[in-house]
């Protein structure tokens, strides 16, 4: 791929070129939220290492350090955490700005709801844009005090610490962050804490929790059970992000001529569904288990490029941020691709039901909207000018098609590629290069 900066906040990508080689992509951005807020529950120094680097980690980081965690870095993703459990956190001087990171956010809410003292959570106008009574409404009948600031149902929130007791907690929907200011606040409650969701959820907080040893119970796959205890400190290597990989993947598998491996990658079985999606349109993927890591499966994946074919697709929590990249993908295949259940898409970092049948049309893709569904249909899209909206996972997605097409395509509003990848550009050309 070649690539140029036109301003601050636009690149234009000069494709089309193969992606080959081996390659480790950052480490995954959902572990590193957890470990970093884990390791401010133990008592004793936590090392993290190949933490992911992009914005929504470094308000997690942030927000704890506002609240008296001391964080040490050594090396450029590497951290050290002196831990003295959640009881010695302090009240921040300021409110609490999480940025565009919804997961900082609404599992800082559960982690704060058992404090001593009262705080507030912010974030920018995409975040207050973002429906947070899924996680406001099952934390207060744990006897959470929680007051919504500007607008009822979104941030500022207005946490005041209370003394939690467990409850039993039904889920509105199916969301790991959810699920997880759950755990955290089940954590600091008095009794037991049951939470049930209507499908499983990504499972990263409960890996983790297990081994460090928390009162954690899994009684079914969409049935948790908690209560007040404490965890060890720990040294956890991040494992690649799974999420970041699928940008790689499916760029790999719509530019002919391409192979990669991607090394020491997360595969946990609820964060990489979209490979078995994938191999459903024909994709060439092999993926091999390695090694785990605090709980969590990690290993390699191959991948060639593939003529792919369209296909039905049923949303689910476990694909849901990965819509923007399987679309891309399915506009490349022969024939249409249907997207269903995907209304959650609207209250992401943008509505990504119109803004990807905006941008894929500006690219020459045919896509009909609905408010539950997107069908696309495949061919051959075109270079053209897009926009990211603000969301990083729309700029990326629409880097890959770009990389994919013979011309020019500038992307505009770049730079919200560093909430999650900052450094994909390097990555892509580091695998462009070696054609």
């Amino acid at each position: 791929m070649v690539t140029t900066h036109l301003n601050s906040d636009a690149l234009r990508v000069s494709g089309c070129h193969p992606l080959r080689g081996r390659i480790q992509i950052p480490g995954d951005k959902g572990i590193t939220h957890r470990a970093l807020i884990a390791s401010a529950f133990a008592e004793g120094e936590s090392v993290i290492k190949g933490c992911a680097t992009g914005q929504d980690v470094l308000h997690t980081r942030s927000v704890l350090q506002e609240l008296g965690v001391e964080i040490q870095s050594s090396g450029l993703q590497s951290i050290s955490i002196n831990g003295q459990g959640v009881q010695s956190f302090s009240p921040s001087q300021s409110v609490l700005d999480c940025g565009n990171s919804g997961t900082t956010l609404r599992m800082m809410t559960g982690v704060l709801a058992a404090s001593t003292f009262n705080s507030e959570l912010t974030g920018d106008a995409s975040l207050r844009s973002r429906p947070m009574g899924r996680v406001v409404d099952p934390l207060r009948l744990m006897g959470a005090n929680i007051e919504y600031g500007e607008v009822a149902g979104n941030a500022p929130l207005l946490v005041e610490g209370s003394v939690l007791e467990g409850s039993a907690i039904e889920i509105s929907v199916s969301s790991g962050q959810v699920k997880s200011a759950c755990l955290f606040a089940g954590l600091q409650a008095q009794g037991v804490t049951e939470i049930n969701e209507p499908a499983p959820s990504r499972d990263h907080t409960e890996r983790l929790l297990e081994a460090l040893g928390a009162p954690i119970e899994r009684v079914s796959e969409t049935c948790i059970r908690i209560k007040s205890g404490s965890i060890k400190p720990f040294e956890l290597n991040v494992p690649g992000d799974a999420s970041s990989a699928a940008f790689l993947i499916v760029a790999a598998l719509i530019t002919p001529g391409s192979l990669v491996t991607i090394e020491e990658m997360g595969l946990n079985p609820l964060r990489i569904r979209y490979i078995e999606l994938l191999k459903n349109m024909g994709a060439q993927i092999v993926v091999d288990k390695t090694d785990e890591r605090l709980g969590e499966p990690i290993g390699s994946v191959r991948v060639e490029s593939s003529q792919l074919k369209g296909c039905i697709i049923e949303a689910s929590e476990g694909i849901i941020d990965e819509i923007p990249i399987l679309a891309v993908a399915a506009a490349f295949a022969q024939g249409e691709t249907e997207f269903r259940q995907v209304a959650e898409l609207k209250v992401k970092e943008s509505d990504r039901i119109s803004t990807l049948t905006q941008e894929l049309g500006r690219l020459g893709v045919e896509v009909e909207s609905g408010e539950d569904s997107l069908i696309i249909n495949g061919g051959q899209p075109q270079p053209g000018q897009v926009s990211s909206h603000g969301d990083h996972r729309l700029a990326l997605s629409l880097a890959v098609a770009a990389n994919a097409l013979t011309g020019d395509t500038v992307i505009e509003g770049w730079s919200a590629a560093d909430v999650s990848y900052p450094d994909f550009v390097v990555d892509l050309d580091r695998l462009t290069a070696g054609q």
